[in-house]
């Protein structure tokens, strides 16, 4: 079957087996391709697209298990499946219009009987695979996220090619009801077994139109629909989506804007009592009505005022009630939108109260089982961004002297022995059986590093220039192989990492401080490193670490060449970042794309984190203002693992946080976990890798986090930009109220920060670094 732009095969047992755009140089199948499971030995051919669970009056029924009847011609195809003389499940796959792919499903109740459909999901099962090739071109041409914006009548996919440039898919709904989007995560990981790379996997979609968990789930999301659906004697129920393929974020919108969508703008992240702004553009749909719904179980209902303009509509409101808002949207003919925002207390306050828990509650002390360490207790690196928090708030903040000595005494008592024998900064630990991780390292420079810029009145075990010396040796032991005696040591060596963050602060203070030897090998070494990865740029093999596609290695890199001056690499891994940085309805859904710790599609607050702050030295590299905008729908979505007035989630206590927070509903691996926050650890009850990587399923869910807001801090945490385009004002990382001929720009920076403008004639500074949380900015100069 085919059409002018697709080509579409329904295999005889009912599933989509292909999906290709025909003008597509790559001719990617743009739905999982059940050979490529049985090529690698994955057994869930049951999650094609085109599949389906429904359970009838709580009776359990998979279309894997059943022979459906198939009629087709050259640009139709109609799937139907009897389901024991009550239910009739038709699939009509037609592309008829020469653009477009029309998807509809019916449900026909056969019987004189009201029936009920307790669930009814259907497997949407897009081509978002992390392919087992070390051959990267297939992760980068051949695969795609998924962004999901799911609203009653008018929900709508993008699934983004990786590389941000070969097009796109467009799935929207045009009639019916969606209720959620649900996943189901099969891996490969053979970290354990010296393999590299080690994982590989995909994750498969399903649409939620009834139910999508057991009559005797709950969990604290209001949000979303869970109920079951009724379908009276003889009642058909039909759901119609369209396919289309997109070029881009913008072109998504437009197409959705084609078939009949409304759209709508917003600002991810509020702060209480401040003013947030929602624009819709109606569409041919008549606004009557906007509600905010928050608080507890969704309890607090508010009324919101709207001006209307043509066909467009703009919303202003403070809110007063902390945590997720769903501001839903009524029109005339009886639909509704609506998307989901964040209201949070201010960022400083945030940040202090988490490094005040660090320092109360996981500091072990000299008494500890594990004396001077912070909890909890991890061989890896990246339990130390904790620490490297610590000190960057009191470097920015209010200084509290005992939580950098309580840092102080950990760096100097704990982790220099733990990973260094004898504290030997040239004989690393073999933590790992019988092999150590360079990428420890670069985590432990920084904190020598950040230890070295206090003053020596506040530092008790050591001067500030002797932190600033082991800085230099542990960082001389990440990035040189010659300092390695074994293959894996020198190999790792010559790997980014999160280094790309203060590297240039190193280089400057080894500078300053006479420490020339080191400054002038340390710089050469990453001037060979970023010129290499700038030649071999059309490549993408830094895309490529122990995932066979990752954020963690093409985001650091991204950065790195932005940092390091090669704009053609920046600009050539920035793409990864673009496509890498959802966009959707709700601010859960526009994380960096990962699914690895959650086996969900995922906020993780580390490696989201870096990949916003990498996509924000993107951006001050090119001033392309779609990576300024990316960064910041990232950190919107980070600082969701920091808040504890969350009322959707699981509690945290306050200074509480968790690395990992699901944005699928349902998490189809572990439905506990659904649109929930959590640590990896929650996994070892599951046994296999999970058992291995971790000591009990009860570890605390902050054990890697903490780098990724000294990234902010060092970023666009300190940056408030004011934008004027298509005459109209917004703000990036603050908000704003027009006060006659000025604007007052209020920032969301939390400490030092910066205003800027960007218009139609380019990017310049308003202030220097002020303390001051408002700018006031006058239009006519």
């Amino acid at each position: 079957m085919e059409n002018n732009k697709l080509r579409l095969q329904v295999h005889p047992r009912g599933y989509v087996e292909s999906l290709v755009m025909k003008d597509d140089p790559y001719q990617m199948n743009w739905v999982i391709d059940n050979q490529y499971l049985k090529q690698t030995d994955f057994d869930e051919s049951d999650k094609l697209f085109g599949e389906f669970t429904i359970t009838i009056n709580g009776q359990k029924i998979d279309s894997h298990d059943l022979e459906p009847t198939i009629t087709s011609d050259s640009s139709r195809a109609v799937v139907t499946y009897n389901l024991q003389q009550k239910v009739q499940v038709i699939f009509i796959y037609d592309l008829a219009d020469d653009n477009q792919l029309d998807w509809e499903i019916s449900l026909k109740n056969l019987t004189t009987d009201e029936l009920t459909i307790n669930n009814f999901g259907v497997w949407l099962s897009l081509a978002y695979v992390m392919f087992r090739d070390k051959n990267v071109a297939k992760n980068i041409h051949e695969s795609a996220a998924v962004y999901p914006s799911i609203s009653r009548d008018f929900t709508k996919i993008n699934a983004v090619r990786r590389d941000n440039q070969s097009g796109n898919l467009g799935i929207y709904q045009t009639a019916g009801k969606t209720l959620s989007v649900g996943t189901y995560a099969a891996y490969n990981n053979l970290f354990f077994e010296n393999v590299s790379p080690s994982l590989d996997g995909m994750l498969f979609h399903q649409l939620i139109l009834a139910g999508g968990y057991d009559e005797d789930f709950e969990n604290n999301d209001w949000i979303y629909d869970k109920n079951p659906i009724i379908i009276k004697a003889n009642e058909t129920k039909v759901w119609h989506y369209v396919m289309q393929p997109t070029d881009s974020k913008q072109d998504f919108y437009q197409k959705a804007r084609e078939v009949g969508q409304p759209t709508i703008s917003y600002q991810p992240l509020n702060i209480v009592n401040q003013p947030s702004y929602l624009t819709i553009a109606g569409n041919g749909h008549e606004l009557v009505g906007v509600t905010a719904v928050a608080g507890e179980n969704g309890q607090q209902t508010t009324e919101l005022k709207f001006q209307q303009s043509s066909d467009h509509y703009q919303v202003v409101f403070k809110p007063t009630i902390l945590g997720e808002h769903q501001i839903t949207f009524d029109f005339a003919d009886g639909t509704q939108d609506a998307v989901v925002l964040n209201v949070m207390t201010p960022l400083n306050e945030i940040i202090d109260r988490r490094v005040q828990y660090i320092s109360e509650e996981l500091y072990q002390g000299a008494d500890g089982e594990v004396p001077y360490a912070f909890t909890p207790i991890s061989n890896q690196g990246e339990s130390l961004g904790k620490l490297s928090l610590v000190l960057k708030k009191n470097l920015m903040g209010a200084l509290d002297q005992q939580q950098v000595r309580q840092v102080e005494a950990s760096a100097v008592n704990y982790v220099r022995p733990k990973w260094f024998t004898d504290g030997n900064f040239r004989q690393p630990s073999n933590l790992y059986g019988d092999f150590y991780r360079c990428m420890d390292f670069e985590y432990i420079a920084h904190l020598f590093l950040l230890l070295s810029e206090f003053d020596d009145d506040t530092l008790l075990l050591n001067s500030s220039e002797e932190y600033l010396q082991w800085a230099a040796d542990v960082f001389m032991l990440r990035v040189n192989p010659d300092l390695h005696e074994t293959a894996r040591g020198k190999e790792e060596a010559q790997m980014l990492g999160v280094y790309f963050l203060y590297i240039q602060d190193l280089l400057k203070k080894l500078k300053s401080h006479g420490l020339t030897d080191y400054y002038d090998k340390i710089n050469n070494l990453w001037q060979q490193v970023t010129k290499k990865l700038d030649d071999d740029r059309l490549g993408y093999q830094a895309a490529i670490t122990e995932h066979y596609f990752d954020n963690a290695g093409f985001g650091p890199t991204a950065g790195a060449l932005s940092e390091a001056g090669f704009v053609s690499g920046a600009e050539t891994y920035g793409q990864l970042l673009l496509a890498n940085i959802g966009y959707s309805n709700d601010f859960r859904a526009q994380n960096p794309d990962r699914w690895w710790e959650a086996l969900a599609y995922m906020i993780h607050s580390l490696w989201g984190g870096v990949t916003a702050a990498a996509t924000f030295k993107v951006y001050e590299a090119l001033k392309d203002t779609a990576y300024l905008d990316a960064s910041y729908r990232a950190t919107a979505a980070i600082m969701y693992c920091y808040d504890t007035n969350s009322v959707t989630t699981t509690k945290l206590s306050e200074g509480m946080a968790a690395s990992t927070y699901a944005v699928a509903g349902p998490h189809l691996n572990r439905p506990d976990l659904s649109r929930n926050r959590f640590g990896q650890s929650t996994f070892y009850s599951d046994g296999g890798i999970f058992a291995k990587l971790f000591n009990s399923a009860n570890e605390t869910p902050d054990w890697d986090m903490g780098e990724e807001l000294v990234a902010y801090l060092d970023g666009i945490g300190q940056r408030t930009y004011l934008i004027h385009q298509n005459d109209s004002w917004s703000v990036i990382n603050g908000t704003y109220e027009e006060v006659g001929n000025q604007i007052n720009i209020i920032s969301f920076a939390p400490y030092q920060k910066e205003f800027w403008l960007i218009d139609e004639t380019g990017t310049r500074q308003l202030s220097e670094v002020t303390s001051a949380d408002n700018y006031l900015f006058d239009i006519n100069k």
